[in-house]
């Protein structure tokens, strides 16, 4: 009995840590490329699920095309901030960029809580109920996450290690002077960059819906999350990232049992033990 709990806990913590890589890489791609932090991240998640919920619970379209619709508009939306919130100050300070950041995310939840300040939710994506694995039970829905999430995590791989676009990306993450100079053209890694991030964040937010709900202020919760994801694994490494949202899942569900109610103090108190000990994280750059 006892190892079938803890294979429930670590199927639990896989599918939340998936959920927490995949905001914790959108918070990377922007930190490589620019420099920043981006504290919107979270709202592109809440969009993501925000958008799905319309198109399937309102217009009611097939959910793979409400997701398909639902990440294209928040890819244009993160593509928008770019252009409208960040190119006109890039010479700013870090410090500026980053609380313009976090204006960008206040003004989304406003608008959002403008709209609705209801929770909802959509059914889950075609497949069984459950999944039996060693006596523990998944649900589809799981399934479709953690596939999803390595899908996302292979091809973000792939990307920036085989294409022009990704390594001129890596380039800037590098040295953006230097990559100005050999003839890169930064402004628009930067406004790649911010595209993509909304693309980590849309599917976070469209795969967790279902077993999670979506509300005005749910992104600012799982951003901060993914940030803590973020400085567990290593500031600015994709692999950290990815180590880091699944540590930080299985250290929280596994938590929860022994200190039930205490579900986040446990991700921020092992950010700032972290940031304490081990400052670069478990595989960052140092």
């Amino acid at each position: 009995m006892l190892s079938d709990n803890i294979v429930q806990y670590l199927l639990s913590g896989l599918t939340i840590g998936s959920i927490y890589a995949l905001i914790a890489l959108g918070f990377n791609i922007i930190y490589n490329t620019t420099g920043i932090i981006n504290f919107a991240q979270g709202e592109f998640m809440m969009l993501g699920g925000m958008f799905m919920v319309a198109f399937i619970n309102i217009f009611h379209l097939p959910i793979f095309a409400g997701a398909l619709l639902s990440i294209t508009l928040v890819i244009i939306i993160g593509f928008l901030i770019e252009r409208i919130a960040i190119r006109p100050v890039k010479d700013a300070s870090v410090v500026s960029l980053i609380i313009t950041t976090i204006g960008i995310s206040i003004f989304i939840k406003a608008c959002t809580a403008f709209v609705s300040k209801d929770s909802f939710t959509y059914p889950p994506f075609p497949g069984p109920d459950n999944i039996r694995i060693f006596n523990a039970s998944l649900s589809v829905q799981s399934l479709w996450i953690m596939g999803v999430a390595c899908l996302i995590m292979v091809g973000l791989s792939l990307f920036f290690r085989f294409t022009l676009l990704g390594k001129a990306m890596r380039a800037c993450s590098i040295n953006r002077e230097a990559a100005h100079i050999v003839g890169i053209d930064v402004n628009r890694m930067s406004f790649l960059s911010f595209g993509l991030s909304a693309l980590m964040g849309a599917v976070a937010g469209v795969m967790i819906t279902p077993t999670t709900q979506v509300s005005w202020n749910r992104g600012t919760e799982l951003g901060l999350k993914g940030f803590c994801a973020v400085i567990l694994g290593g500031l600015g490494s994709g692999p950290g990232a990815v180590l880091g949202g699944i540590c930080l899942g299985i250290l929280e569900t596994v938590g929860n049992i022994v200190l039930s109610g205490y579900k986040d103090a446990i991700a921020f108190s092992i950010m700032l033990i972290i940031i304490c000990v081990r400052p670069r994280g478990l595989i960052g750059r140092g």
